[in-house]
C-alpha cells in the first residue's frame, strides 16, 4: 500500500501486512471481485480489498451470528474507532481506517451497507418497488459508491450513475435468485406486485413454483433494471480511462443475465440463469469499446432512495 493511506494515528503491524490480509480474505471470498480489481491503478486495488474485507467481516458477523442487532452494535464500535483514527488491534480495522481516511469515505455509506446486511438476517419482506429499491441501495449501490471514491471521483452525478449501476445490479440478482431464495425462504419481489398477479407470497414460499404471474412480476423487474442500466452508462466515461472496461464488462454481464431469463420463459425457480463463457468473452470483448465509447451524458439526480448517501459525500 502507498504512504497515502498510512495513518500516523493508526498503530500496529506494518500496513503491508495488514493489507495482505484482506487481500487473502479478498482472494478466497470472491474470485469475480478480485479479477475485476487487477484492472484498477495498484493504490486503489489495495483500497478495494480493504474495502472488501470488511465488508465480508461485517456481513459474517451480522448473517452468522444469533444476534443481527448485537452484531450491529459491535460493528457500530469499530467503526467509532475506525473513523476515530485508533481502529481495533485487527489487521482489516486498521487496513479499512486508511482507506476511509485517505479516500475520505463518508459513514454514512458504510452505516447503511451494514444496515442491508441486517434485514437479510431478518428475512424482511419488501411491500413495493421503492422498498427493494432501498435494499438494492444498502447493499449494492454502497459499494459502487465507495469504489467509485476510491478511483478518486465525487462529482455527484458520478456517485449517482454508480448508484444506478449498484441498484440495477441487485434487481438482477433478485431477477436471477428467485427460486433460491425463496428455497431459504427469502422473498425480494415486491409483495404488490406478486399479488396483483393472483401470486400469494405465503403460498409460494411454502412451495415455490413457476407461474405466469410469477414470469411477469420477474419480466417487469427486469425491465426496471434495464432503466437503471441505461442510466449507469452515462457514469462510465467519467471514470479514470484505465477502468472503464472492467466496470463495462460487468455492467453487460450482469444485463446478460437478464436476457438468459427471458429466453427461458422468465422461469427463475426450476434453473438458475448463468451466462456462458463464450457468451462471456464476446462482451468482455465487445466492452473494450469503453475505452473510447462515450455514452451520453445524464444529469438525472440520484434516486430519493440513493439521495442522502450521494449527498453524504459532500
Amino acid at each position: 500500500m502507498s504512504s497515502a493511506l498510512v495513518l500516523p494515528a493508526v498503530r500496529g503491524a506494518s500496513p503491508d501486512a495488514d493489507v495482505a490480509e484482506c487481500r487473502r480474505i479478498l482472494a478466497a471470498g470472491s474470485k469475480s471481485f478480485a479479477l475485476a480489481g487487477q484492472a484498477l491503478p495498484a493504490e486503489a486495488r489495495d483500497a478495494a480489498a480493504a474495502l472488501y474485507a470488511f465488508c465480508r467481516v461485517a456481513d459474517d458477523l451480522v448473517d452468522l451470528g444469533d444476534d443481527p442487532r448485537a452484531a450491529i452494535e459491535v460493528l457500530s464500535t469499530r467503526l467509532d474507532g475506525i473513523y476515530a483514527g485508533h481502529p481495533a488491534d485487527d489487521p482489516v480495522d486498521r487496513a479499512f481506517a486508511r482507506v476511509v481516511h485517505a479516500y475520505q469515505v463518508p459513514r454514512a455509506i458504510l452505516d447503511a451497507l451494514i444496515e442491508g446486511f441486517v434485514w437479510d438476517a431478518e428475512r424482511r419482506r419488501y411491500d413495493t418497488l421503492s422498498e427493494v429499491v432501498a435494499y438494492g441501495v444498502r447493499v449494492a449501490s454502497t459499494v459502487g459508491l465507495a469504489m467509485t471514491l476510491l478511483l478518486r471521483r465525487r462529482a455527484p452525478v458520478t456517485l449517482a450513475r454508480a448508484a444506478d449501476l449498484g441498484i440495477a445490479m441487485q434487481l438482477t440478482n433478485i431477477a436471477r435468485d428467485v427460486g433460491e431464495d425463496a428455497r431459504n425462504g427469502r422473498l425480494y419481489l415486491p409483495r404488490a406486485w406478486l399479488e396483483a398477479e393472483g401470486v400469494d407470497p405465503a403460498v409460494f414460499l411454502s412451495d415455490p413454483r413457476p407461474s405466469p404471474g410469477l414470469a411477469r412480476v420477474v419480466a417487469k423487474l427486469l425491465e426496471v433494471a434495464e432503466g437503471y442500466y441505461r442510466r449507469a452508462d452515462a457514469g462510465i466515461p467519467e471514470l479514470p480511462r484505465r477502468t472503464r472496461w472492467a466496470i463495462r464488462a460487468a455492467r453487460l454481464i450482469y444485463a446478460d443475465i437478464g436476457r438468459v431469463i427471458a429466453r427461458r420463459g422468465f422461469d427463475s425457480v426450476t434453473t438458475r440463469a448463468v451466462v456462458s463463457t463464450p457468451r462471456k468473452l464476446w462482451l468482455l470483448a465487445r466492452a473494450s469499446a469503453a475505452l473510447v465509447w462515450g455514452a451520453p451524458p445524464d444529469r438525472s439526480p440520484p434516486d430519493p432512495e440513493a439521495r442522502v448517501l450521494v449527498e453524504s459525500v459532500r
